[in-house]
């Protein structure tokens, strides 16, 4: 018995949902929401058209523009041993006018 193969939609699909990890709930994305922006913490290997087009793909939204930076991590002490957090991509996504993402609610 031959199992069916997946499409390639489905395969786009999960791909979206790698490239797009979480939405960022800070004080500073909440004021960026009045100029009809959207903060996520995206993987590191994404680029800005791959991180539209999951954007455009999970929210069903149009996408404007995508800024992209790196947060290097940070050295810290944890008993008394040096350790460094991992470096984190975010990207800032402008939505079109009339286009809204409810960060509150789950993907």
């Amino acid at each position: 018995m031959a199992k069916a193969p997946k499409s390639a939609a489905t395969a786009i699909d999960l791909k979206h949902y790698d490239i797009i990890v979480k939405p960022v709930i800070t004080e500073k994305s909440t004021l960026v929401s009045e100029f009809n922006q959207v903060i996520f913490k995206v993987a590191r290997d994404a680029s800005k058209p791959e991180i539209k087009a999951a954007v455009e793909a999970l929210f069903s939204v149009k996408v404007l523009a995508v800024n992209t930076m790196v947060q290097k991590g940070k050295n810290k002490r944890w008993k008394g041993k040096p350790y460094q957090r991992s470096d984190e991509k975010k990207a800032v996504v402008t939505l079109a006018e009339g286009d809204r993402i409810d960060v509150t609610t789950g993907i």
